[in-house]
């Protein structure tokens, strides 16, 4: 290894040496793999060509001729592969490539791994280092194992839409699909520990991660207090935090505003901020736990207070002084912002049909930030190349496949 590389210079990303066989669709899967395609795994994409593949194809708006924005968004940098796995054909090409791939990845109901034998016991006698990761709604056990997931669903089923939007009003569901993407990334860092023991021990393995497992882990605290002390979570007003006082949205002039003192010297500058009002050092205020118990009317004052100011001229003042505060921003405006463009959250792809591509790219620093995206693949664009380049078929051999139907009627190669 050279100096530099030691130092951090090498210009591999660190998962270049990281091959994945994905049978995924839509959003949760694909959502946990296109992180370790960023970060420069070799993302071979399964679809199935009885159906047109990725059902994220289709969806509107901005959806043409079997490509979406929706699925761009959660497969640049991946390769697609069309396999007929329920054909023989099909499922030799799909051998082929388990023979020289560290993981099979999925996203399918719990009982359909076991169904396409797509677990370790059906696949450890073509590859014993094989780690296949299995992400679904409920997992591979329990009753609720054959049953389908979703995001929804699960924000439901597991307390989330119960402590979500205002006391008075119904319940609701996050504005984005965090059990999805929370499950994505579980399964990403299961499918890498697997991989991770494989080589160290030369064994592959089973991940079993679910969605539902992912939503109820995530309600950390709450389900602590409730399992220990039997505390009942609720919707509280203007999305503030259960327990820290003030730490919560607040109404300004014009807008809104996001305060949280999460530490008594945050409150102590917030105080200043706000010119000291004589309420504000009170003693009922004057510690976490008085705020606390006396939030009602704490907040009752600090919204007079923010009232008489625009977001604008609050975030001058609070900023300043080091309490920690944001804008409620719309999408178009954290989108906008100069921290994201500094960050390099967004960058660009070519596509032959929607042109150049803006998204948003995978937050996980490593090594070198990755700097060549790749448009999302059209379906099958890589038949070819995969088999015969990656999992070493011969052109004579891809041929046969072909026409016994393993990559569909028509596909492309």
């Amino acid at each position: 290894m050279s100096g530099a590389e030691m130092r951090g210079g090498t210009t591999r990303l660190p998962l270049a040496d990281v091959r994945i066989v994905a049978v995924e669709q839509y959003g949760a899967g694909p959502f946990g793999s296109v992180h370790l395609a960023d970060l420069g795994a070799e993302v071979i994409k399964i679809e199935d060509p009885r159906i047109g593949g990725d059902v994220g194809r289709g969806v509107p708006p901005y959806a043409e001729d079997g490509d979406s924005l929706f699925f761009e968004t959660f497969n640049r940098n991946k390769r697609s592969v069309t396999l007929d796995l329920s054909d023989p054909a099909g499922r030799e090409a799909f051998e082929e490539l388990v023979k020289v791939s560290d993981a099979v990845y999925s996203n399918l109901r719990g009982d359909v791994p076991t169904k396409m034998r797509i677990t370790y016991a059906d696949l450890e006698e073509i590859n014993p280092r094989i780690v296949c990761c299995s992400l679904s709604g409920y997992g591979m056990t329990g009753p609720r194992s054959t049953q389908p997931g979703y995001d929804y669903m699960l924000q439901g089923l597991c307390g989330w839409m119960s402590v979500t939007g205002e006391p008075d009003g119904p319940p609701a569901k996050s504005g984005l699909s965090m059990v999805d993407y929370s499950g994505g990334l579980v399964a990403a860092i299961s499918l890498l520990s697997g991989v991770h023991a494989a080589r160290r021990d030369g064994v592959g393995m089973d991940c079993d991660v679910s969605l539902f497992d992912t939503a109820l882990n995530m309600l950390t605290y709450l389900a602590t207090w409730h399992l220990n002390e039997g505390f009942e979570p609720a919707r509280t007003h203007n999305s503030a935090h259960p327990s820290l006082v003030p730490f919560q949205n607040f109404p300004t002039a014009d807008s809104w505003i996001v305060i949280g003192c999460a530490k008594q010297k945050f409150w102590e500058r917030l105080v200043e901020a706000m010119d000291s009002p004589a309420w504000a050092a009170e003693e009922r205020f004057g510690t976490p736990a008085l705020r606390y118990e006396n939030s009602a009317e704490c907040i009752e004052r600090m919204e007079a207070e923010l009232a008489r100011r625009t977001t604008a001229e609050w975030l001058a003042l609070l900023e300043e002084r080091g309490v920690p505060c944001a804008p409620v921003n719309t999408v178009a405006q954290a989108l906008d912002e100069e921290h994201t463009a500094a960050r390099g959250m967004v960058v660009a792809t070519e596509h032959p049909r929607f042109g150049a591509v803006r998204q948003v790219v995978s937050p996980v620093r490593a090594g070198r930030f990755r700097d060549d995206h790749r448009r999302a693949p059209r379906m099958g664009e890589d038949n070819r190349s995969v088999l015969c380049e990656i999992a070493g078929l011969s052109p004579e051999r891809f041929d046969e496949l072909a026409g016994r139907g393993a990559f569909g009627a028509a596909a492309p190669e």
